[in-house]
C-alpha cells in the first residue's frame, strides 16, 4: 500500500514538474515577446491599444456590475413582493377558514332553530287541542249545571212553600264563579299560546337572520376564493419573473467572467 502511495505521489510530482516546466517556457516566450514589443517602434501604439481595450473591459465590467446591482435590487423587490403575497395568501386562508367555521356554526344554529320551530309548532298544536278540550268540557259542565238548575227549579215549584233559608241565588253564584274559574284557565292557556306564538315568531326571525348570515358568509367566501386565485396567479407570475431574472443575471455574470 505504501509503495502504491509513493508511486502515485511520484506520478503527481512528475506531472507537476512537467507543468512547471511548460509554464516557465511559456513565460520565457511571453517575456521575449514583451521585450521585442517594447523595443519595436509600434510599442506605444500597442500600449495605447492595450489600454483602450483594458478601459473598454473596465467599462463593460462596471456596466455589468451596475446591471448586477439593479438585478439584485429587482430580485429583492420581487422577493419582498412574493413574501407580501404569501402573507396575504395566509391571511386570506385564515379568513377563509374563519368563514367556514362561521358557516358551520350558522348551519348548526339554523338546524337548532328549525328543530325549535318544529317543537314550538307541535307544542302550540297540543295546547290548542287542550284548550279546545277544556272549552268543550266547560261547555258540557255548564250545560249540565243549567240542566240541574232547571230541574231543581221545576222541583221547587211542586213544593207548597220554599224554606226560608233556601236561596237559589247561591247556585247561580256558584255557576258564575265556576264560569269565571274556567274563563281564567282559558285565558291562562291563551296567554301561554300567545307566548309560544311570540317565541315562534322570534325563532322565525332568528332563522331568517341565520339564513341571511349564511348567504352573506357564502358570498364572502366566494369573494375570498376569487381573490385567493388572483393572488396565486400573481404569485406564479412573480416567481416566473424572478426565475427569468435569475437566469438573465447568471448569463450576464458568465459573460462578464
Amino acid at each position: 500500500e505504501e509503495s502504491l502511495q509513493m508511486w502515485d505521489l511520484n506520478k503527481r510530482l512528475e506531472a507537476y514538474l512537467a507543468r512547471v516546466k511548460f509554464l516557465e517556457e511559456e513565460n520565457e516566450v511571453l517575456r521575449a515577446e514583451i521585450q521585442s514589443a517594447k523595443g519595436s517602434p509600434d510599442g506605444d501604439a500597442w500600449r495605447a491599444r492595450y489600454e483602450e481595450e483594458l478601459r473598454a473591459l473596465r467599462d463593460a465590467l462596471d456596466h455589468a456590475f451596475r446591471e448586477k446591482c439593479t438585478a439584485e435590487l429587482a430580485r429583492d423587490n420581487l422577493y419582498e413582493e412574493v413574501e407580501r403575497v404569501k402573507s396575504r395568501c395566509q391571511k386570506e386562508q385564515a379568513a377563509r377558514e374563519e368563514a367556514k367555521k362561521l358557516l358551520s356554526l350558522g348551519k348548526k344554529e339554523l338546524e337548532e332553530e328549525r328543530r325549535a320551530q318544529i317543537w314550538l309548532k307541535e307544542r302550540a298544536a297540543q295546547l290548542e287541542k287542550e284548550v279546545g278540550a277544556l272549552l268543550e268540557a266547560h261547555e258540557e259542565e255548564k250545560a249540565g249545571l243549567d240542566q240541574e238548575i232547571t230541574s231543581f227549579s221545576q222541583g221547587l215549584e211542586t213544593f207548597p212553600c220554599a224554606p226560608v233559608a233556601f236561596q237559589p241565588v247561591e247556585v247561580e253564584d256558584y255557576s258564575k264563579r265556576l264560569s269565571e274559574i274556567w274563563k281564567g284557565a282559558v285565558e291562562t292557556y291563551k296567554a301561554e299560546v300567545w307566548q309560544l306564538e311570540g317565541s315562534l315568531c322570534q325563532a322565525k326571525e332568528s332563522l331568517w337572520k341565520a339564513v341571511e348570515d349564511n348567504q352573506r358568509s357564502r358570498g364572502q367566501l366566494q369573494h375570498l376564493e376569487k381573490e385567493l386565485e388572483g393572488l396565486r396567479a400573481r404569485k406564479e407570475m412573480l416567481e416566473e419573473s424572478l426565475a427569468r431574472q435569475w437566469q438573465e443575471q447568471r448569463g450576464e455574470a458568465e459573460k462578464v467572467q
